[in-house]
Formats: C-alpha cells, structure tokens, sequence
C-alpha cells in the first residue's frame, strides 16, 4: 500500500514536470515569435523610413551645393565692390590685396557656418568648434601668425609698395613687389621668377628699398693709365654725363680723382639720373667711356704680366 502511494506521488511530480516543460516551451515560442513581429516591425518601418531620410539627405546636400555656389558668387561680388571701393579712395595695391584676403577669408568661414546649419548642425557648436581648432593651429604655426602680424605692420609703416624694388638682406632676394598678403609678400626678380618672402622676415630683418625716391645717384668710376691727361681724362667723362638722356641735376655733377692706385689713377664720378633708367644709363657710360677714351687717346690699363726667361745653358 505505502509503495502503491509513493509510486502515485512520482507519477504526479512528473506529470506536473512535465506540464511545466510544456508550458515553458510554450512560453518560449511565444517569445520567439513575439520577437519575430518585433524584427519584421521594426525592419519594416526602418525599410519604410529610408527613402524619406535618403531624400531629405538628398535635399539637403543639394541645398547644401546650391548655397556654397550662390555663397561663392556673392562672395566674389562683394570682394569686386571692396576692392573698387578702395581703390577710389587711392589706397595703395598693398593695403587692397591685404584687405581683400582678410575679407575673403571672413566671408568663406560665415559661408561654411551657413552650410553646416542646412544639415542640423547649431552655429555655437561650429564657434566653439572653430575656437578650439583656432587655438591649436594657433599654437602650431606661431611663425604664421608672426608672418600675418608683420604684414600689419608693413603695411601701417608702409617700408615699400607694390612696384618698389626691394632688396631683402638677411637671405639677399631682391625684386619687384607684386602683392603684398596675409603671410607673404611677393616679388618679381629680374629674370622673371617669383620669389615669396614671409611678412615676419621683412620686418625682423633690414632691407633697401632702391626705387623709394624718384632719382637716383650713380657712383662711377674708371682707371686711367698715370701717363694719360687727368684733366682731359675728367672734361671727356663730364661731357660724356652731360650727354645722358636720364641726367638730373646737372649742376650737382662731381668729377673727382677717386685713388691714386698701383697701376691707375682712378677717376670718379656722381650724378643723379632717374631711377627708372639707372641700369640703363650706367652700362650706356660704360660702353661711350671706352669708346671715347681710345678716340682721345687717353689709355684704360689692364693687368699684365711680365715673363722673364733665364737661360742657364752657359
């Protein structure tokens, strides 16, 4: 009987096992399931939202080209009106091209800003972002911004301007001066090249500025032999000067003997011509001297060399 009872016992924990398996895997199914609806739901509305976020990322980047190319336009419309606006007030190129860079570099970084705004982004975001890229750039290009702060100042002190003829000492460029900008002022050589100097070098360096006055002196000078007329060699050269289409100030014309050196007697000569023509009037004097000299007969020497040969067959 006690056996009959605990068989009884096991076969209703089993079964209520049993009816507690089955209910789980019930459970479970209905888990699965729930989340298969779930999966389909959610990829059904993502497949249903994407072609209206794919358009609005389309609007929105074609908005975004349209205000760039519009943004750039003005933006040259409005570099046009400043740099027309200046030149009325007789502001030298320098300054122009100086203030036309500062403006253009102002403009493009609102345009940006107005740009990243289309695609949601907050402008105090994009000022702290910029102020946080402006001072680590600031701190990795210090020499720039020496270079900007010295193209302030050259062109508040005003050393030079577009078109003088400049020479840079530290390094020994020279050259014409095409535009003077934010970080770099350029030149112009002789041959043509294009030579870009930082505006910190300029202003941390001496420099000659050979075309700063409208006349400039020449410093001449010719050797003649001691057997030749010093006062024949001096009238020849100052008729010579006087002959010269750049000549100014006639009056302030100095012939003078210069040195009584080892193998000549050295004449010099200063006069004024015009800065504009100075080579030209120097290597025009230099070819009529020796044309003249020889016709009056008055004797440029040269180094020469004696050769004496021993003979010491005897």
């Amino acid at each position: 009987m006690m056996a009959d009872t605990e068989l009884s016992v096991s076969l209703d924990s089993v079964s209520n096992n049993m009816t507690e398996i089955s209910e789980t895997l019930k459970n479970i199914n209905n888990l699965s399931s729930l989340k298969q609806e779930v999966t389909k739901g959610f990829f059904a509305e993502y497949l249903e939202t994407v072609p209206s976020k794919l358009f609005n990322l389309g609007v929105r980047v074609i908005f975004a080209l349209i205000c760039y190319f519009l943004g750039s336009k003005l933006i040259e419309f409005a570099r046009k009106i400043v740099i027309k606006s200046l030149e009325k007030t007789g502001m030298e190129k320098g300054v122009i091209h100086f203030v036309d860079s500062c403006v253009k570099f102002l403009l493009y970084v609102i345009l940006i800003m107005i740009v990243a705004s289309g695609f949601g982004v907050d402008a105090t975001s994009i000022v702290a972002v910029l102020g946080s890229i402006g001072l680590t750039v600031g701190l990795a290009l210090q020499g720039s911004f020496s270079n900007f702060a010295g193209g302030i100042i050259l062109l508040l002190m005003k050393p030079f301007k577009v078109g003088d003829y400049i020479k840079e000492d530290s390094h020994g460029n020279e050259g014409v001066v095409t535009s003077i900008k934010l970080f770099y002022t350029t030149l112009r050589t002789i041959d043509n090249k294009v030579v870009l100097i930082p505006n910190g070098t300029l202003c941390n360096s001496s420099m000659t500025n050979v075309t700063w006055h409208e006349e400039r002196c020449i410093d001449y000078s010719i050797g003649i032999s001691y057997d030749s007329d010093i006062i024949l060699a001096k009238e020849t050269l100052k008729g010579l000067i006087m002959e010269d289409e750049g000549l100014l100030r006639p009056g302030d014309i100095k012939i003078f003997v210069r040195e009584l050196a080892d193998s000549a007697v050295v004449i010099g000569a200063r006069y004024f011509v015009r800065t504009s023509s100075y080579w030209d009037s120097l290597w025009n004097m230099n070819e009529a001297v020796k044309l003249k000299f020889d016709e009056v007969g008055i004797q440029i020497p040269y180094n020469q060399m004696d050769v004496h040969i021993k003979n010491n067959s005897s």
